[in-house]
């Protein structure tokens, strides 16, 4: 390389540095033109000044030091997390106020006109708190997508992370992880280097566990895997060892291979086991099968015949990994029925009238064949059900998530639809097992964005999370627990901002036997605090 023109440029540099260095010597340093700003109105609060209490109930009366506040007395609004307080007394150095009835953990900000002053953060006390016993600080560095508790009082806890509560620093953690019931990492599962891939979804199958997701490798087994494979019960591949076609000058040796024979070509969302059969959801078209004896017509070299088969969002295999072709298939076409125009997401039906069969969600306006607004229910041969909403329209728009509860044997949705059945239901809806509206919960205006979680728990309580920051007017930054008339319930809706998306939560109890929630899925924010995909909470 030709230095010239880097040293010409060093000197001119040089050279200009100097003079201004040397006319700055002989002129009078000017101050900083816009100085450090002022305080508006000349108001001073300090934020770092806990309020007195720094936290407590709806009703709890809160004084916070502030100067310069008395001259607009009759202008102040106060306001915690975005609602509306009660003002009681300003002083020249104090304000008190009353915390409101749906106040929200966050920051309190004082407003006069177009003027606006934050103060410290008030933690109001509600009946949702995280739970002290659960030993998770760190939670995991990617996505949880399942956690299953297993039958020893453990959990399984899957996903897109390698690492789980900094115990993976040394040694990744891929993609899999066991603990403890109080969330203590369990270091014996030998999964080795995990997946190399996401885990989307893990069930207990066939004295060990299946997993299903996007990836090709799994701890020793660098291929022969698509995104679908069986562990044995610590956490090891099932292998299988198999005698290779050979020519007579070769050797006679044995290779091993996954013994669960399946998988398929795009990501797998979703496992529910069906007897001793496996019904297997996700974004694929071809199911692929190998075949590890049989001879290459086209290479003298060892080698593995990769079989696929037309299959489009859903199959059913036997234990095995065979391809069940009684299902979903057919036989003059040698390939599956239509499935969804759209993505296709799957919920397996739990108790209740319908148990065993598949609810199916999405973006799809069409499923084999027929019209269907973006939801409907299989039997469990794989065909439709039309005892499911047989005369509605279904939604207007996509659906994000569904889930039932066999308790009040209620269907809940939410995404971005409008209207259910051409009746009003703004991207919140609770179903009846006919698929009809139930008219009895009607959602509220939800701004700033919408929902991409429901579900109702075994009480009837109905947890939403999403984007939106305000319901029926009241700040709820993301998260909020509403009855079963769709309104908030008091006392449930005191928590802070919460940021990200959920993917499930499972109803369980503390260390200490209270009742509690486990949340996981994508998230960073929970109550105004760093969350880290998971964690579990206390609910009164």
């Amino acid at each position: 390389m030709d230095m010239k023109p880097i040293y010409l440029y060093t000197l001119l540099t040089i050279g200009i540095l100097g003079a201004c260095l040397w006319s700055c010597s002989k002129e009078e340093v000017l101050e900083e033109p816009y100085g450090t700003g002022k305080v508006p109105l000349g108001i001073e609060v300090n934020q770092n000044q806990a309020p007195s209490p720094a936290s407590g109930l709806p009703g709890t009366e809160v004084t916070i030091n502030a100067y310069g506040l008395l001259p607009f007395r009759e202008e102040l609004i106060f306001r915690f997390n975005g609602e509306q307080a009660e003002i009681v007394d300003v002083t020249d150095s104090q304000i008190k106020v009353v915390v409101p009835d749906y106040a929200s953990t966050g920051v309190t900000i004082i407003s006069i006109g177009d003027v606006v002053v934050f103060g410290p953060q008030f933690s109001v006390t509600g009946k949702i708190s995280i739970d002290p016993t659960f030993n998770v600080t760190r939670g995991t560095n990617g996505g949880v997508e399942q956690v299953i508790h297993t039958n020893d009082g453990r959990m399984l806890i899957v996903g897109a992370f390698t690492d789980y509560d900094n115990k993976g620093v040394i040694r990744p953690i891929n993609r899999i992880a066991r603990a403890f019931s109080d969330g203590t990492y369990d270091a014996s599962l030998r999964s080795g280097r995990g997946a190399n891939g996401t885990i989307g979804h893990i069930i207990p199958f066939n004295n060990g566990y299946l997993i299903g997701g996007a990836f090709n490798g799994y701890a020793q087994r660098g291929a022969d895997i698509s995104n679908l494979t069986h562990l044995n019960g610590n956490g090891t591949i099932d292998t299988m060892g198999v005698r290779p076609f050979r020519r007579p000058d070769q050797l006679d040796t044995i290779k091993y291979y996954p013994t669960f024979n399946g998988g398929f070509d795009q990501w797998v969302d979703h496992l529910y086991p069906q007897d001793d059969k496996v019904i297997v959801n996700g974004n694929f078209r071809y199911y692929i099968s190998r075949q590890y004896d049989k001879p290459n017509k086209l290479e003298t070299r060892d080698s593995v015949i990769m079989d696929s088969v037309e299959m489009r969002q859903f199959a059913r295999l036997l234990a095995d990994g065979t391809l069940d072709r009684s299902y979903r298939f057919d036989t003059a076409t040698g390939r599956s029925w239509e499935g969804g125009n759209g993505e296709a997401r799957a919920m397996l039906i739990t108790g209740g009238p319908n148990e065993g069969k598949l609810m199916v969600y999405g973006t799809f306006t069409r499923f084999d064949g027929q019209q269907k607004g973006y939801i409907l229910r299989l039997n469990a041969d794989g065909t439709i059900d039309d005892t499911f909403n047989p005369s509605g329209t279904g939604a207007d728009q996509p659906i994000h998530r569904l889930f039932y509860n066999p308790t009040t044997q209620k269907y809940m949705i939410c995404g971005n639809f409008r209207n259910y059945n051409g009746q009003p239901a703004n991207r919140l809806a609770m179903l009846n097992e006919d698929g009809s509206l139930d008219g009895s919960f009607v959602a509220k205006e939800l701004d700033g964005g919408g929902p991409n979680f429901i579900k109702q728990l075994s009480d009837g309580k109905i947890i939403v999370s999403g984007d939106f920051r305000t319901y029926a007017g009241i700040t709820r930054n993301g998260f909020m627990v509403l009855d079963e008339q769709g309104d908030l319930i008091p006392g449930y809706n005191a928590t802070g901002t919460f940021s990200g998306g959920i993917e499930d939560i499972i109803e369980t109890t503390a260390a200490d036997d209270k009742r509690a929630l486990l949340i996981y899925g994508i998230f960073w924010q929970f109550n105004s605090e760093e969350a880290n995909n998971l964690i579990r909470v206390i609910i009164e």
